[in-house]
């Protein structure tokens, strides 16, 4: 629906209608049956079962009429939706502030759809997602402005922001810079920050690889893990500092893109991703199975820590060595390595950026967009679909390296399960939503699909309920993505040029 303009209403097909909004309520029904139906409880002398079918029914109706009123909306009923949705969304809101401002005696739960708050309140907040959209359509209903316009006025909007951020970006990096040294900012906020700081990177990375060159990556996480058990094996069995095992680390992961480059110069499209995802996996499982090389699903413990020039962060180095400290004739502290850590991927995603915004303006760069928008276009022109593939391939794994050679000394230990296809699929939402193809765009997107979950990981379960629900939402909103706005890397005429000269 996200895709799709909301169009006039035409005759609406009711047995389309209770055929798909039943098939999607049949799916939940079958999940909600095995994961929400049935829950055990300790009791005194063994275990219960609790049978919570009244979730399980409640989950099942709002799926159908959820998957009905998103029908409605891409058939272009939208008054039936807003007079329906609008005021359940309302009443469900009221029904929850009115709980959080009486006593718990007093609540009035037993009308709630179920018995959590937090799920009781993702649904209020999609309801009122859907009577809004709704409503938008019917205000623009009477507008005489079509698809197209509509979306350059997006687009001038995306332009605008961007241009704000550019101007606000040596802001933005001197805030960066002295984040650790601010009030309140403890050991929590920097890990966040590191974490933050660390997906960036690897945004930047795929986004040459997905947003300049448009191949559809979803096995990036492959040339992440190459990249830390690179470091990992290169300082635990060599002795090799940070510094020496990170640019090798980038070009085993470089070698492994080149790797992946080559089965699928012919593919597009779905088959790329299907190649690029069977190939995550293989590295994956690979390195749970290879115990000889890999120490298998046990992982690799002891990897080194970086040090600051051969300077370690410890609070006593070996005999004849100094330390950080003691070098600099300060008093120890335990957070300075966690400060030393953020600069380090600070910086790596600064150098990320740069190179991604200088390679844009050479060649190279110009054949990967050439490439995006028209293979074969892009042959007509002399240019070599798999020279600039290859690059493209490379190039973004050099970088998922330099990423995991950070991760795996940041932890200290690495294992296969920290290198599954959900990471890729992070990644890979952090591009998209941010806007293939924009910088910026992926800095706001990994801020609020990383950062902000981390805030509230006190959900537990519900965090990642909030973070799908957050990403639908936006997905709506804006389907291209947040920033999704491109200025050329080259223009044949200048910049607001009459078109009488573009002719």
């Amino acid at each position: 629906m996200a895709t799709q303009e909301l169009r006039a209403p035409r005759k609406l097909d009711y047995a389309m209608l209770f055929k798909e909004a039943g098939a999607v309520a049949a799916v939940v029904f079958a999940l909600t049956l095995s994961l929400v139906g049935f829950r055990t409880t300790d009791v005194p002398g063994g275990i219960d079962i609790l049978l919570r079918f009244d979730d399980v029914f409640a989950a099942t109706l709002l799926a159908f009429l959820g998957r009905a009123a998103l029908i409605l909306l891409r058939e272009g009923r939208l008054l039936p939706v807003l007079l329906t949705v609008l005021p359940f969304g309302l009443a469900l809101a009221a029904l929850l502030f009115y709980d959080l401002s009486v006593p718990t005696q007093d609540r009035l739960v037993r009308f709630l759809p179920f018995a959590s708050l937090v799920v009781n309140w993702l649904l209020a907040i999609f309801a009122l997602i859907i009577a809004g959209r709704a409503a938008w359509g019917i205000w623009h209903a009477s507008s005489r402005k079509g698809a197209v316009q509509r979306e350059e006025t997006m687009d001038r909007i995306g332009a605008r922001v961007q241009q704000a951020a550019r101007l606000l970006g040596p802001l933005l990096l001197g805030v960066a810079i002295v984040l650790p040294f601010l009030p309140y900012v403890d050991r929590r906020l920097l890990d966040i920050a590191i974490l933050v700081a660390t997906y960036i990177m690897l945004g930047w990375g795929l986004n040459i690889v997905v947003g300049l060159a448009g191949l559809l990556d979803l096995g990036y996480v492959a040339f992440y893990a190459v990249g830390a058990y690179s470091y990992a094996l290169l300082a635990t069995h060599f002795d090799l500092g940070f510094w020496i095992c990170l640019p090798f680390a980038g070009i085993m992961a470089a070698f492994a893109g080149i790797l992946l480059g080559f089965p699928v110069l012919r593919l597009r499209g779905d088959y790329l991703a299907i190649v690029t995802l069977g190939f995550g996996e293989m590295v994956r499982i690979i390195l749970l199975n290879w115990y000889k090389f890999t120490n298998g699903p046990d992982g690799i413990s002891g990897i080194p820590r970086p040090s600051f020039f051969g300077l370690p962060f410890t609070a006593n180095p070996p005999e004849g060595t100094q330390s950080f400290h003691s070098f600099f004739g300060v008093e120890y502290a335990s957070i300075d390595r966690i400060i030393f850590l953020y600069y380090l991927i600070l910086a790596l995603a600064l150098v990320t950026n740069i190179f991604t915004l200088r390679i844009r303006t050479l060649p190279v760069g110009r054949a990967w967009e050439a490439l995006r928008e028209d293979e074969t276009a892009c042959r007509s022109l002399g240019i070599n679909p798999r020279n600039t593939k290859l690059t493209a391939f490379a190039i973004g794994a050099m970088f998922a390296g330099f990423g995991g050679s950070f991760f795996a000394t940041r932890l200290g230990f690495i294992s296969p399960e920290s290198f599954t296809f959900i990471e890729s699929a992070i990644i890979l939402a952090i591009v998209v939503l941010g806007g293939m193809g924009s910088q910026i765009g992926v800095v706001f997107a990994a801020i609020l699909l990383i950062g902000l979950p981390e805030f509230f990981r006190e959900l537990q379960q519900y965090r990642m309920l909030a973070f799908g629900a957050a990403m639908v939402t936006i997905m709506i909103w804006r389907p291209r993505g947040l920033l999704a706005h491109r200025e050329p890397t080259i223009r044949m005429f200048p910049k607001g040029a009459p078109a009488e000269e573009q002719k």
